[in-house]
């Protein structure tokens, strides 16, 4: 249970440095490329056993990180879009009720137990994490409901193939060369999108855009590790972990936009927040 805390501190951690990009304007796009080179080279400095960059792609894990390097980017990209066609609500509940996906797949893919006290919880965390999201935003936006389906699926998917590719083919010892290798394979395809950008439009990186990515690499990197290592955790069915951590990290985030940020606290976020306790108390006890 310790690994999942730290994981769901971490994620928190990530929500407040987005905070400050904000504030700093900090070139979203630049800070994230950096806080994957950072994350990257964390997995490898860190890792319980040494094996050589050139030699990566034949390790059995190498196509899952390969293929959620390139999902990390592209989720980044359409909770942008997401955020400017339908608000920032939307973006925020959209991206957090994705955990459907991996506790689907959880009881499908792991023959995990359903029992009415579980669904319950779950069903609960899921109107939880709706009303913990949802801001009175007074918005003109009426976008297309195409950009928050993608990243509803997109979210769901990242959790569904980490989960999938960490049971079957990463070994204890490889956890951090494994999250330092889908960090590194994000940031080429960042850098390839910055290229890109650049050609059209040549500017200077930014010191502070480096410090802020930085500043991100760090929790990100033990974001991952700590989720991977609870997801080890036998008889912690992966449902029931993904469910306590997505609504947790609403309950510490709302909270901390609430004491920290002086966010507007709602009737509709404050029943959230209750009904999100009530839903892991339900999801942990089945």
């Amino acid at each position: 249970m310790i690994f999942l805390l730290l994981s769901v501190l971490f994620s928190t951690g990530l929500f407040v440095i987005f905070k400050f990009f904000g504030i700093y304007k900090i070139d979203v796009l630049k800070a994230i490329i950096v806080n994957y080179i950072v994350a990257f080279s964390m997995g490898f400095l860190l890792a319980e056993r040494q094996i050589p960059i050139h030699k990566i792609y034949l390790e059995p894990w190498f196509s899952g990180a390969l293929f959620l390097g390139a999902m990390f980017v592209s989720v980044f990209f359409v909770m942008a879009m997401t955020a400017q066609k339908n608000g920032v609500s939307v973006t925020s509940i959209a991206g957090k009720m994705s955990v459907v996906v991996p506790v689907f797949f959880g009881i499908i893919l792991y023959n995990e137990s359903i029992t009415f006290l579980k669904i319950s919880g779950i069903l609960i965390a899921l109107v939880a994490v709706y009303l913990s999201s949802v801001k009175e935003e007074k918005t003109t936006k009426n976008g297309t409901l195409l950009f928050p389906i993608l990243l509803f699926l997109g979210s769901g998917i990242i959790d569904t193939v980490l989960k999938y590719v960490q049971t079957n083919y990463v070994d204890d010892r490889d956890v951090s060369i494994f999250s330092g290798s889908l960090f590194g394979i994000a940031a080429i395809f960042g850098l390839i999108i910055l290229g890109a950008k650049t050609i059209k439009k040549s500017e200077k990186f930014g010191y502070k855009n480096i410090l802020a990515g930085i500043a991100l690499g760090v929790p990100n990197y033990f974001s991952i590790i700590f989720l991977i290592k609870a997801l080890q955790i036998k008889n912690f069915e992966s449902s029931t972990l993904f469910t306590i951590n997505n609504v947790a990290i609403v309950i510490v985030s709302t909270l901390v936009g609430l004491l920290f940020f002086k966010e507007k606290f709602s009737v509709k976020n404050k029943v959230g927040v209750v009904l999100a306790i009530l839903g892991i108390i339900l999801v942990t006890i089945a």
